[in-house]
């Protein structure tokens, strides 16, 4: 299929699709088998087969308030993202980052935006590394509520990720990645060096030049240290990268680069989640099986058929 529409809903099915079949292998949790993953379920959190985790519910907490208020612009839409984010925190989830845990917890029962922002920066403050993979692995919607929009998708992708992650490496990876879905789903490409031109600063810029020089050298197993922000997008584009597309059915890359992404280990249903997400916007929904896309359900008592109609809703 691999049309615009089919795309869109690829960004956020690709993403579910990745998060659930890594989250039976997430850190060591299962051994891959030799016929590939599989959507087994169980690992940290117990979870049943394509159930999704905390990657695509924090997605689907993004893409709701996207949905309620015509995207991620207004103060208004980034509380709506707070008290999602809460709502969910208060369900008590059986998997949470344990930054992301610290920060909603800080924000109170009826946390806003400004409430999360200052939490988050008081968690950063004293601490040398806080850029936690935690707002990247659910930045995908970002394009989806702003496409063709690359100034508001930096200022919704920065806005977004540091509503609990206030580290500045945290929110440029979400830029990098979110520029490189709209990219996808727009023009069918993937490239995620596009963003780069819009870091004004000449350090940062040559900082993420290097990390993706990296990514691109490879090989996508050097990526282990996959639960910090720059080494999950090292090792979601290493194995896109990495992964060679078929000639005789391009779309199969999907699925093959996410194997390759999950074979990394440790972070598996995040870093698989990110990896997801561009590769749905460049190969849509239809390119993964559908039997995986049939099991898929989760927060907030959705199923994958669900979330793929609210992507297309938000992004027409």
């Amino acid at each position: 299929m691999n049309t615009m529409s089919d795309r869109i809903a690829g960004v956020m099915i690709g993403t579910a699709v990745g998060d659930a079949l890594g989250a039976g292998y997430e850190f060591g949790s299962a051994p891959l088998g030799t016929d590939g993953p599989q959507m087994i379920g169980g690992g940290l959190g117990g979870f049943a087969p394509g159930e999704w985790t905390d990657d695509t519910t924090m997605a689907w907490c993004v893409l709701d308030a996207a949905a309620q208020h015509r995207g991620l612009r207004s103060e208004a839409a980034l509380d709506a993202v707070a008290r999602n984010f809460r709502e969910w925190y208060d369900s008590r989830p059986p998997d949470i980052g344990t930054q992301t845990r610290a920060v909603l917890a800080a924000g109170g029962p009826r946390p806003t935006s400004a409430g999360l922002l200052q939490a988050s920066a008081e968690f950063a403050t004293g601490r040398a590394r806080s850029a936690g993979n935690g707002s990247l692995m659910r930045t995908a919607p970002v394009a989806v509520a702003h496409l063709g929009e690359p100034g508001e998708i930096v200022r919704a992708a920065t806005a977004v990720s540091e509503l609990t992650h206030a580290d500045p490496l945290a929110a440029q990876a979400c830029v990098l990645w979110s520029l490189a879905i709209d990219r996808s789903v727009r023009y069918g490409v993937l490239d995620v060096r596009s963003g780069l031109e819009w870091f004004d600063d000449d350090e940062v810029r040559d900082y993420w030049t290097g990390a993706i020089d990296e990514a691109e050298q490879g090989p996508p197993s050097r990526f282990v240290e996959n639960a910090w922000a720059v080494g999950a997008l090292q090792a979601a584009w290493s194995a896109i990268h990495h992964t060679p597309v078929p000639a005789d059915d391009p779309s199969r890359h999907a699925t093959q680069a996410l194997a390759t992404a999950l074979a990394i280990g440790n972070d598996t249903d995040t870093v698989a989640a990110i990896a997801g997400g561009l590769l749905g916007a460049r190969w849509g929904a239809s390119a993964f099986p559908t039997r995986w896309r049939g099991m898929l359900h989760g927060y907030p008592g959705l199923t994958g058929e669900r979330l793929e109609e609210l992507a297309v809703a938000v992004g027409a």
